[in-house]
């Protein structure tokens, strides 16, 4: 399974892209010599950045830091969700405070957060002078643009960075401008301004992949935010409710994508297996032979590249599928049986013991939809602090062929009940065999699956089964 393996790799380096910066740690990214327009920037903008830092009640003790920026002349400050994402699931155990250009300290009040788009506002306790203003009509960027972003790179102090507009990308659900141009960890929450000094977008995310590819949150989507923020003369006192309405909004837009047309079809031999390939869902395909144990494997894996950060241990909101062809170079029935037996084992792993979801509950079945037989198992585990999210999995095996058979792994995240119900239905059906396959896309019919319980209550059940 070696090719298989690297595969993977390169998947999760993509979907790590998203994480936040402080724990993007790389020595790759360096910060060249400011020009005269980065200091002249720089200069005027200084006394409106802030260091964000999160601290442990308990001691005060430095838990996270990240960067983040005072809009016009009040004391409301935009940084990233995830930067002070600690503060807005368990206030009573952590607490926010800033430090300016200064040195100065002062108390951090969360005010709104957007997790999908990774932004909040907080309230300080002192005011801007003006540097950074967001006007209602903002200017449209240029590729190849000078762009500069501005933060606390590794908590070594503030620094600005240049770089370049190099277009939108749209691989999640949420536009993300790139930026070509160096984001060290500490530097998420700061502003990216144009030479003129309008604010263009939030430092978000790097890919650790590559050389200089960074990534901006939008300044629209800030607008829309600060309307929120400055609408509330007094914060939530519990955001998770917030959050969840969030989520659940995702979500939808998320299935709406994937179920607002047929799913569409790829071969492997003889087979058609469901995709759905978009900017947001990329499929990535190989194959391994493995003479030694006397089978093949082909693969065609799709997954999204982007999730959505809701804490270190909780980021979702992403849909993969994984197919493989295996096929016997033997003629052994029997041994081949015991080879697809033994792969179908041990894929679906849960635990009671996690704080952010429950056990798995499984259901597995013999099925046959009208032109195969499978073996199936349908699991769901629901989140514990958010209500009406799930995570589903779907894993199926064809056995309508002693020496042949597709194995598939559908891994669905934080979506609703109904929502993940009418993905699988469509999913159980969707694998086909023709005599003459050819190279297509084909449009696959919806089918009917085998119910799990919804229970809501298992949100906050602190006990329950494991699950293989």
């Amino acid at each position: 399974m070696t090719a298989h393996v690297s595969w993977w790799m390169v998947l999760v380096v993509c979907v790590a892209a998203i994480l936040p910066l402080q724990a993007q740690t790389t020595t790759a990214d360096k910060i060249a010599p400011p020009s005269s327009s980065a200091q002249r920037l720089y200069a005027a903008a200084k006394k409106d950045l802030l260091q964000l830092r999160v601290l442990l009640r308990n001691g005060r003790s430095q838990s996270t830091t990240g960067s983040g920026f005072l809009l016009g002349e009040g004391n409301l400050a935009v940084t990233n969700y995830h930067v002070i994402s600690q503060i807005a699931l368990e206030p009573e155990t952590y607490v926010g405070e800033y430090v300016d250009t200064d040195g100065k300290k002062g108390t951090v009040e969360l005010i709104a957060v957007d997790v999908l788009r990774d932004l909040a506002i907080v309230r300080v306790d002192r005011t801007g002078t003006g540097s950074f203003q967001l006007p209602d009509d903002l200017q449209a960027l240029e590729q190849g643009e000078d762009l500069y972003s501005l933060g606390n790179p590794l908590d070594l102090g503030f620094a600005i960075s240049e770089g370049t507009y190099n277009g939108i990308s749209r691989r999640g659900f949420s536009d993300h401008l790139m930026f070509t141009g160096p984001l060290n960890p500490g530097m998420s929450g700061g502003p990216n301004i144009t030479a003129a000094g309008d604010i263009a977008g939030v430092n978000v995310s790097h890919r650790r992949d590559g050389e200089l590819v960074s990534f901006l949150v939008p300044a629209r989507y800030l607008q829309q935010l600060v309307t929120t923020a400055q609408s509330r003369e007094t914060p939530p006192t519990d955001f998770k409710p917030i959050i969840g309405e969030q989520l659940l909004e995702y979500q939808q837009v998320m299935m709406d994508h994937l179920l607002s047309e047929p799913l569409t079809s790829k071969t492997l031999g003889p087979y058609q297996i469901p995709v759905r390939e978009s900017e947001q869902l990329r499929c990535w395909g190989n194959s391994e032979d493995n003479t030694q144990e006397g089978y093949t494997t082909d693969s065609i894996y799709c997954g999204m590249e982007s999730v959505v950060f809701i804490s270190g241990n909780l980021q979702t909101g992403r849909v993969s599928f994984d197919h493989q062809l295996v096929r016997s170079k033997k003629d052994n029935a029997l041994r081949f049986s015991r080879l697809v037996s033994d792969s179908f084992s041990h894929q679906i792993w849960s635990s009671h013991r996690s704080e952010e979801v429950t056990a798995q509950q499984c259901t597995e079945e013999f099925v046959a939809n009208d032109q195969l037989p499978m073996r199936a198992v349908l699991c769901a585990s629901a989140y514990r602090k958010f209500a009406g999210l799930y995570n589903f999995t779907l894993l199926t095996i064809t056995t309508d062929d002693a020496l042949m058979s597709v194995k598939s792994l559908y891994e669905l995240r934080g979506i609703s009940y109904d929502n993940g119900m009418a993905l699988t239905r469509k999913l159980l059906n969707a694998v086909t065999r023709q005599a003459d396959s050819v190279n297509a896309e084909n449009p696959v019919e919806e089918a009917s699956a085998a119910e799990v319980p919804a229970d809501e209550t298992t949100a906050n059940d602190k006990t329950g089964g494991e699950a293989e």
